[in-house]
């Protein structure tokens, strides 16, 4: 039995294969919709003076459905030239089509991901047999370590525990981002596998490390980077309280963000009144928050204390 002091829950955060907070970053564009890289490496520094670990570019917040490939490996370069190598960063690649995703995987190593964050195939609605063989020829397809991404209120089909813990025998699968929200599910699964759980809903960051993440994926953490690392910080010391006083006071900011409308339009108008981007556009079907849902979004985070 492994000591204390080398269980996942105590490890340094370089020990772990992508830290413990990493933030599914957003993806800039001009007022036109064209590709705003300057942009994105404000936002990765931002994100990166907050204290991330890791970075997710290409996923879901960053609007990869609207993006060509060709974008993403721009992205995955221009986050690199301005983070450095001291920072992880983790590439979305998942499509609904698995020869697809292989091709986005290769590429992405080529283009100096350290890792790759792989979604449930949406849409097609895939068997568990169809899962188990979708990720694990995308594992067999790069020296990459893989996350895989259940979020079953997006892709329709959710990863069961018997699948996770199945593909959790691949030496590339290693974590999961977790937003479906079973927790006795997450159990199972870590009480059975060596796999690192990182939670991906905020509403349930505390909760979620409670049962044995070892970090978060985060989308609030645009703003509240720094809260964030205090909560995991708290979480990693033993300390309850700090943890549990960190997440209530951010209730309002998660709720603005995440509860909304869609994520990816929240965070943009937050980043804009927090002063990190000039431009909160967003590639269609997506579009900016109303002036509606700007003032209520001001008021939350004013509650939350995250802007004046």
């Amino acid at each position: 039995m492994s000591s204390p002091e080398s269980t996942p829950s105590s490890a340094p955060s370089a020990a772990l294969p992508f830290g413990r907070l990493t933030t599914a970053m957003i993806t800039p564009f001009r007022p036109d919709g064209s590709l705003d890289l300057d942009a994105a490496q404000r936002v990765a520094r931002h994100l990166v003076d907050g204290g991330n670990d890791a970075l997710v570019l290409n996923g879901t917040t960053g609007e990869a459905p609207t993006t060509s490939d060709e974008e993403k490996v721009r992205i995955i370069q221009a986050v690199r030239e301005a983070v450095g190598d001291g920072i992880k960063l983790v590439a979305g690649v998942g499509t609904n089509d698995t020869a697809h995703t292989i091709a986005c995987a290769q590429q992405a190593e080529a283009a100096g991901a350290d890792g790759l964050l792989v979604v449930t195939p949406y849409y097609n609605k895939p068997p568990q047999d169809g899962l188990r063989a979708h990720f694990t020829a995308v594992a067999d397809a790069t020296g990459l370590p893989n996350m895989l991404y259940d979020i079953p209120g997006r892709s329709g089909v959710e990863i069961r525990t018997e699948t996770l813990i199945a593909l959790a025998e691949h030496p590339r699968i290693v974590a999961v981002k977790d937003a479906k929200g079973d927790l006795a599910g997450t159990t199972k699964v870590l009480a059975n596998t060596d796999l690192f759980y990182y939670c991906g809903a905020d509403e349930l960051n505390l909760a979620t490390m409670a049962v044995g993440a070892v970090g978060i994926a985060s989308v609030v953490a645009h703003v509240a980077s720094r809260e964030y690392r205090q909560l995991i910080d708290a979480v990693v010391a033993g300390d309850l309280a700090t943890a549990q006083q960190i997440e209530r006071r951010l209730v309002p900011a998660v709720e603005a963000i995440m509860t909304r409308t869609q994520g990816a339009i929240m965070v943009k108008a937050a980043l804009k009144l927090a002063g990190v981007i000039e431009h909160a556009t967003l590639r269609l079907p997506l579009v900016e928050a109303t002036a509606e849902q700007v003032d209520w979004l001001t008021t939350d985070l004013k509650t939350a204390g995250l802007i004046a």
